[in-house]
């Protein structure tokens, strides 16, 4: 027996109100869980999972990815998070908070007796009119984006992470990093791959002496010391199978009955794994970076032949070099029928050089001047595992803000500038509706103002006073544009705790970060305000 009375299923069901205040519950808390780490001063969070690993960190998605969320709505909120950072890379944190916050406003309407469709219906307009209203007024266009205006963005998005003090030095890494692996698409277009640019983190020194390399590296080291650590005008094996000495497949019976047979035999076991390699060499290659082993057999004429060779390469950076140097990732040498082994020179991938650098504790491999795209390597420096996997967390973000700036060439205010203008905006528009739709529109509008007032709470500043300086800021820009010239860039500078123009301060991001974020955040609420019934079914009791 459960509330719904007697149930042809297996389970408990509840309906209306007391899943949605549920659903609204779970959301706000996971919501409550990332609010504190929002901004230029937010904290971190420290994770603990059942392994006893520890993360410390402050970028929403990893916090949320972290978590293991037990209740279905929270689950759409990490979800939600996930792609944000795949889609932009960076406000995973305000996503989440905005979404929670429409969730929790659409609540307390359908309390006030609004049926939920005609919530959804506004929360829609009010969208649609928020993204309209940020094309049309509140974008910063750049014909072509200064690199000023990049290392701005850049900035911002690290100003609320852990190398937020150092973000001078590490911006300008990213930024350079991002214009350097430009790649034309032979439609005309013009993309920034994101990886292109590999981070290696490296123990030692401090984080002021990460440094951005001009090519592609490795985290391996050569496979024997006898062989050169630089070689140039490199031409690069890639493969993917074992180089190991050759030996007789399984099954295979061979009947010795001379003892001076047998020495034959394993001579010619040598002389087939010798054979294999001179194939190799000869194709031209002196570099061999392979996925798997290379044992003793091979390494010696390797080392005789002069090359470099490097074993456990991880295949996601052999497939990266292949793209970057023009060649092939080799996964048999056999040919069609399997009779002979050969090696095409056209497999073999180009670089300018390829050299073995010393660097805190161990070596690195670096491959530069590669021929097809040009690739960047970032080394982070820095004191301990947790400070360098956060740094990573954080440059990643830079680098996605940035490429998001140069593929869409637009940027917006920050500091809460641009949900601030439109909280204003939508409480106008909302007044200009005659339909049912209205309220929706006003609770969104005030919705907004959720990521402002955090701002201000986490910076240990007064948010009501604050939030409302910079409301009076937009309405008079957007009732007297002449008299408001520039004040629709209005946002909060949380250091000194006052109101300025983000433009000009440098705190700007990308426009379709901000677009992206208010679409995830109110398809999520809208997701969830749609379910009125909650169902869960026993597990079921296999029969001893």
């Amino acid at each position: 027996m459960s509330e719904g009375g007697m149930l042809a299923i297996d389970g408990s069901r509840e309906t209306g109100q007391d899943v949605r205040t549920q659903n609204m519950m779970a959301a706000v808390s996971i919501a409550n869980i990332v609010k504190s780490s929002l901004g230029p001063v937010g904290l971190d969070k420290m994770l603990v999972d059942n392994v006893g690993d520890v993360t410390i960190t402050n970028d929403g998605a990893t916090i949320l990815k972290l978590l293991d969320v037990e209740h279905p709505a929270g689950k759409v909120l990490c979800e939600l998070a996930d792609l944000q950072d795949q889609e932009v890379g960076d406000g995973t944190t305000s996503v989440v908070i905005l979404a929670a916050e429409l969730l929790k406003r659409g609540n307390e309407l359908v309390k006030q007796r609004i049926h939920p469709t005609s919530i959804i219906s506004g929360y829609r307009l009010a969208l649609k009119e928020a993204v309209r209203y940020i094309k049309k007024t509140l974008t910063i266009p750049m014909s072509k984006l200064e690199r000023s205006n990049l290392v701005m963005a850049a900035k911002t998005s690290m100003n609320s992470k852990i190398i937020g003090p150092e973000s001078d030095h590490f911006a300008e890494i990213a930024v350079s990093a991002m214009q350097n692996v430009r790649t034309e698409r032979p439609d005309g277009s013009v993309r920034y791959p994101l990886k292109a640019v590999n981070i290696i983190k490296a123990h030692g020194r401090s984080s002021r002496e990460s440094v951005l390399v001009d090519g592609y590296a490795i985290n391996c080291t050569r496979a024997a010391q006898g062989m050169p650590t630089s070689i140039s005008n490199a031409k690069i094996a890639l493969l993917d199978f074992n180089l190991a000495r050759h030996k007789l497949k399984l099954g295979v019976q061979v009947l010795v009955k001379d003892p001076r047979e047998l020495e034959a035999l394993q001579q010619r076991e040598l002389d087939i794994t010798k054979e294999k390699i001179q194939t190799i060499l000869k194709s031209g290659a002196n570099v061999i970076l392979c996925s798997k082993g290379i044992d003793d057999v091979c390494l010696k004429y390797f080392v005789e032949a002069g090359a470099i060779a490097v074993r456990r390469v991880p295949k996601d950076d052999l497939r990266r070099i292949a793209k970057a140097t023009g060649g092939e990732l080799v996964l048999t040498m056999a040919d069609a029928d399997g009779a002979d082994e050969e090696f095409d020179p056209s497999w073999l991938g180009s670089a300018g050089e390829v050299s073995e650098e010393r660097l805190g504790d161990g070596e690195i491999i670096y491959i530069k001047e590669c021929v097809k795209t040009a690739a960047q390597t970032v080394v982070l420096r820095g004191a301990n595992e947790y400070f360098l996997d956060e740094v990573e967390r954080s440059l990643h973000d830079s680098l996605c803000i940035i490429k998001r700036a140069l593929e869409t060439n637009t940027l917006v205010a920050g500091g809460g500038a641009v949900e601030t203008a439109l909280s204003v905006h939508l409480e106008d528009y909302a007044s200009t509706l005659g339909t049912r739709e209205q309220l929706a529109i006003v609770e969104f509008a005030q919705a907004l103002l959720v990521i402002p007032r955090t701002l201000a709470t986490n910076a240990a500043q007064d948010a009501t006073e604050l939030v409302a300086r910079l409301r009076a800021k937009h309405a008079v820009s957007q009732q007297d544009p002449a008299q408001g010239e520039g004040m629709q860039y209005s946002g909060l500078d949380l250091v000194a705790g006052k109101v300025v123009n983000c433009f000009e301060y440098g705190i700007v991001e990308p426009a379709i970060s901000k677009v992206k974020s208010l679409r995830f955040a109110t398809e999520a609420a809208v997701t969830i305000l749609r379910i009125d019934d909650s169902i869960k079914l026993n597990p079921r009791e296999e029969p001893q």
